[in-house]
C-alpha cells in the first residue's frame, strides 16, 4: 500500500487549504483514514479521521474548521482547512489502517505553513 499526499503550501492566517491523498495497491474496502501534524519539536498528532462508512472524528484543536472526507472509489482522503491559525504550521501526514495492516501505511507528509 502506498500513499501520496498533496495540497500543502503557504497560505496566511484565515485563508483555506485542502489536502488529498491517495492510497494505491491492495486496499481494504474496510480500513480508516486520517491526517496526523507534527509541528517542529512536537509529537505527531491526530488531526482527524474518516472511516470508510463515513464516520469521522476530529482533535479538539480543529473541530468547526477543518473537514475530512473521502472518496472510496478514488481510495482518496481529503482534508479542508479553513480559519487557518499560526499554530496549524506543520508537515500534514496521511495514514490509512485496516484490519489487514494494523500498523498502517504513512503518507510521505506535505508542509503546511501558515504565516503574514
Amino acid at each position: 500500500v502506498q500513499l501520496q499526499a498533496s495540497g500543502g503550501g503557504l497560505v496566511q492566517p484565515g485563508g483555506s487549504l485542502r489536502l488529498s491523498c491517495a492510497a494505491s495497491g491492495t486496499i481494504s474496502s474496510i480500513n480508516v483514514m486520517g491526517w496526523y501534524r507534527q509541528a517542529l519539536g512536537k509529537q505527531r498528532e491526530l488531526v482527524a479521521s474518516i472511516t470508510s462508512s463515513g464516520s469521522a472524528n476530529y482533535a479538539d484543536s480543529v473541530k468547526g474548521r477543518f473537514i475530512i472526507s473521502r472518496d472510496n472509489a478514488k481510495n482518496t482522503v481529503y482534508l479542508q482547512m479553513n480559519s487557518l491559525k499560526v499554530e496549524d504550521t506543520a508537515v500534514y501526514y496521511c495514514k490509512i489502517v485496516s484490519f489487514y495492516y494494523p500498523n498502517g501505511y504513512w503518507g510521505q507528509g506535505t508542509l503546511v505553513t501558515v504565516s503574514s
